[in-house]
């Protein structure tokens, strides 16, 4: 007979590294590149040393002169706040009395649940990588009723919880209400309960429910023009400015000279470049026409991409349109107090009622956060007609 005990166990044993897994390897094939650790974790933050410029104590002299004075590396301190990662499974008091007497019912509610979990965490985990940790999925740009026209439906899903954040007070004007429809065509997006006429106006802006603010410093706020980053001043650290071009035809000169630019300026090796699926297929376009065959590669976890000189160029459903981002992964670490692990009460249950409804939930939580120790060693091509 299934029980709540022996789905917490289940839980525990058998879906936990699975779950684990897919979120580590199977998000996208950039997070498959980034290395995962719990180095330089410091109680609820990450403070990282990064070494900037080279070593000063060098020179040249006479054989029998003074040897070159002494300068060590430069460092910096990267300041980071680890950000809380939550995932929540559902399961009712009736469906799991339903399926009590057979154990191949329940196996089959469970899985469901949590492919369901696997799915969203994928997407959401996704969107953020090439976020700026704002949480901003889109922004509004006209209201009727519960209906809302938007800048761009990419970072939205049916289903999804949300806030409105005003843009004016930047606090929440609507709080978790269901994405219920998405227009793709018209850019147009329907939100669950009263109307928002009167409430929402334009240029407020929709983030995930309790996020704003609150998520993975991601590839936008490295390639942004905020003032800080990692709690230093850009203005007097000018290594923490990328390379940032703009050039509406994307050919193999265009991405060498991003390539040659930061190998000269921070001798930084671009392994892997990902971009808009506007910006691959005008590459490839550019293949086409420019060359008799398009060279594809196998990356880990099972992807596959297009090759420029044996750097993968991939597409990403979340990368900005008409923009590249051409990197060297080996900077870039997901820094974590602990891998995925299930939220667990004082008696080891993670399993809870949730107060005063029929309703049980488990929770999935990761305290981590996204650091570039080279953000000179990165490049950014803007501006890139789609095709």
């Amino acid at each position: 007979m299934v029980t709540l005990t022996s789905a917490d166990n289940a839980l525990k044993t058998l879906y936990l590294g699975v779950v684990a897994e897919q979120l580590n390897t199977a998000v996208n094939p950039l997070l498959a590149r980034i290395e995962q650790t719990s180095s330089d974790v410091w109680g609820k933050e990450i403070r990282k040393l990064a070494p900037f410029g080279i070593n000063g104590g060098i020179g040249a002299g006479t054989e029998d002169g003074e040897l070159p004075l002494s300068a060590g590396n430069n460092y910096a301190q990267f300041v980071l706040t680890l950000k809380n990662l939550y995932g929540t499974v559902e399961i009712s008091d009736k469906a799991i009395r339903a399926s009590a007497d057979s154990s191949g019912a329940f196996v089959n509610l469970l899985q469901a649940e949590m492919e369901g979990l696997i799915r969203a965490s994928k997407f959401n985990f996704g969107r953020m990588l090439f976020g700026d940790g704002s949480g901003k999925l889109c922004t509004v740009t006209a209201v009727s009723g519960n209906e809302l026209t938007v800048d761009a439906v990419t970072n939205v899903m049916e289903g999804m919880l949300v806030d409105v954040i005003g843009n004016t007070g930047k606090t929440a004007v609507i709080s978790a209400r269901r994405i219920t429809d998405v227009d793709r065509d018209a850019n147009k997006i329907t939100l669950s309960g009263a109307t928002l006429t009167g409430t929402v106006t334009a240029d407020d802006f929709l983030t995930v429910q309790g996020s704003y603010n609150k998520e993975i410093t991601g590839l936008s706020a490295i390639f942004g023009s905020s003032e800080t980053l990692y709690g230093l001043k850009r203005a007097s650290n000018k290594w923490l400015t990328p390379y940032k071009k703009t050039a509406e035809t994307l050919n193999d000169v265009t991405i060498q000279k991003a390539i040659d630019a930061i190998d000269e300026t921070a001798g930084s090796q671009a392994d892997f470049i990902v971009c808009s699926g506007g910006v691959k297929r005008a590459y490839q376009d550019y293949l086409i026409t420019n060359r008799t065959n398009i060279d594809v590669m196998n990356l880990q976890g099972g992807y596959k991409a297009i090759s420029y000189n044996g750097i993968p160029v991939v597409s990403d459903r979340f990368a900005p349109k008409g923009t590249m981002y051409i990197l060297n992964t080996s900077d870039f670490h997901l820094h974590q107090l602990c891998d995925w692990r299930w939220l667990e009460g004082d008696d080891g249950r993670i399993i809870k009622q949730v107060p005063n409804k029929p309703v049980y939930t488990a929770t999935l939580v990761k305290y981590a956060d996204l650091i570039c120790d080279r953000p000179i060693g990165q490049a950014m091509i803007s501006g890139i007609t789609e095709a």
